[in-house]
């Protein structure tokens, strides 16, 4: 859902392939996207390519492992800063989402999109452990920020009839809603700024 991908060196076959499929996936989808296409950007063979992935499920598999696993250290890196920054649960997570909200904003381009959203939009296309794969990176969100928010209820208790699981999913909800938006529109401030409306509503659920 985060930050852009960076360029791999040209001596990481395996992570280059990930890297220009990734980028293929986003734009047109994966069942748009084909092997042939993949190995002439890459550079490589057809044999080449197989000798890193069996078939094009096994990529599928290999790009959405990658994906969630950059998602969970940009959002670990954002919020141990916050926590380093700020001790009190509820002020570490208005920070953390500032961070948020500033490495979105720092960039100059449109988002490219999420991968996790492009794999539900085509789930037809994916085995049952490539979904349920998908649907572990979502629930880990919401662990992610619920955590977050049972810290924070315990020192300002939240206003009456909150539902904190709603909260939690409300961050990735915006999240992925910001990214269309910003697609559509072309216009890439807009994940910050939604993040930034969601650090005060949160403010205003434990605030009196």
């Amino acid at each position: 859902m985060l930050d852009e991908t960076k360029t791999p060196k040209r001596g990481d076959t395996r992570e280059r392939l990930l890297a220009i499929a990734e980028e293929a996936v986003l734009a047109k989808g994966f069942a748009g996207t084909s092997i042939d296409e993949l190995i002439a950007a890459a550079g490589i063979t057809k044999s080449g390519f197989f000798y890193h992935f069996k078939d094009k499920a096994e990529l599928a598999k290999a790009l959405l492992l990658r994906y969630l696993d950059h998602d969970r250290q940009v959002l670990d890196d954002l919020f141990n800063r916050a926590d380093e920054l700020n001790e009190d649960p509820l002020h570490g997570f208005l920070v953390g989402l500032k961070l948020f909200a500033e490495m979105m904003a720092n960039m100059t381009e449109v988002h490219p999109g999420c991968l996790a959203a492009s794999f539900v939009y085509q789930d037809q296309l994916f085995n049952r452990e490539v979904r349920d794969l998908n649907a572990e990176g979502i629930l880990r969100w919401r662990r992610r920020f619920r955590e977050r928010l049972d810290l924070i209820a315990k020192s300002y208790p939240p206003r009456e009839g909150v539902d904190l699981d709603a909260l939690a999913d409300m961050a990735a909800t915006l999240i992925e809603g910001a990214l269309i938006l910003s697609r559509a529109l072309r216009d890439p401030k807009i994940p910050s700024q939604q993040i930034m409306l969601y650090r005060d509503f949160v403010r205003c659920v434990f605030t009196r």
